[in-house]
């Protein structure tokens, strides 16, 4: 029996790895961009008043790439990178995007920006759920179709 278009691209691994790096590619860019230009990486972390900034900056990087990372490629490890980069981007919200303390245009942009962190972690949540499906050692077991 030939697999219908849309039900095979959407089990397909190829789409899932299109799909993970899409979700995390705000975290690998930046944290190549930080990791190449490790001077204003710092900068970054002063400008939120983080101390030490190199240690927050190198911390940083390592969240963002590692966690990346096990999204990605971890498979049951997944998990993990998802827990990460979504405890981080929950975290990035009282220290660099303070909109209850802004009037006007710039509260309301910086308020909109949370609100997109909320949905990237709740994608976050998505794709651990997902890969556990697909990779993990509670797979269900397929049911047998009719025919």
């Amino acid at each position: 029996m030939m697999c219908k278009f849309i039900p095979c691209l959407l089990r397909s691994n190829g789409l899932f790895y299109v799909g993970v790096a899409a979700l995390t590619f705000i975290y690998w860019a930046s944290g190549f961009t930080k990791l190449w230009d490790f001077t204003t990486a710092q900068a970054e972390m002063a400008q939120f008043g983080l101390k030490p900034p190199a240690l927050i900056a190198a911390l940083v990087i390592l969240v963002q790439l590692a966690g990346s990372a096990l999204l990605i490629f971890g498979r049951r490890w997944a998990w993990l990178g998802a827990g990460m980069l979504a405890v981080f981007t929950l975290a990035t919200i009282p220290v660099a995007h303070q909109f209850w303390k802004l009037q006007g245009l710039a509260g309301f942009l910086d308020m909109m920006l949370v609100l997109e962190h909320f949905t990237v972690i709740g994608g976050l949540i998505l794709a651990a759920i997902l890969s556990e499906l697909k990779f993990g050692t509670t797979r269900p077991t397929p049911k047998p179709g009719p025919g």
